[in-house]
């Protein structure tokens, strides 16, 4: 299992903990730095309730709008790709990964300048400390 894998501005990361429990974390980090959860979407759970299978997958979207709508103001195609999102997913090994865009991704899609991109960095710390034993 890949620590971490970049592909396509999709950066990937290992998490040794369950798809719940690494959400929960995300969850409780997103709350301690004071930041929006603005959804949770449980895809695997949405797709049950519909007779369908699926391994667990879950998506959280969150960011600060002090920080986001600036990038808003200044490139209104950003919003296309904020709040920011990760997706907490199992594959079929039963491996669990954090998958979001990069920042540098979102910073090249969008032409941000390198003052407004700098906010977009903070998902990485966000995600690592969540899937850290």
């Amino acid at each position: 299992m890949s620590a971490q894998t970049t592909d396509h501005g999709i950066v990937t990361v290992a998490s040794r903990h369950s798809v719940q429990e690494t959400v929960a974390r995300f969850e409780s980090l997103i709350k301690s730095k004071q930041l929006t959860l603005f959804a949770h979407i449980d895809f695997s759970g949405d797709a049950q309730l519909e007779g369908l299978a699926m391994q667990p997958s879950q998506l959280l979207v969150f960011g600060n709008p002090r920080a986001g709508t600036p990038l808003m103001q200044a490139v209104p195609t950003a919003a296309l790709d904020l709040p920011l999102k990760v997706l907490v997913w199992e594959d079929a090994e039963k491996h669990v990964w954090v998958s979001y865009n990069a920042a540098e991704y979102l910073q090249l899609r969008h032409g941000l300048p390198d003052e407004l991109a700098k906010p977009l960095a903070g998902v990485a710390a966000l995600v690592s400390a969540a899937v850290a034993e």
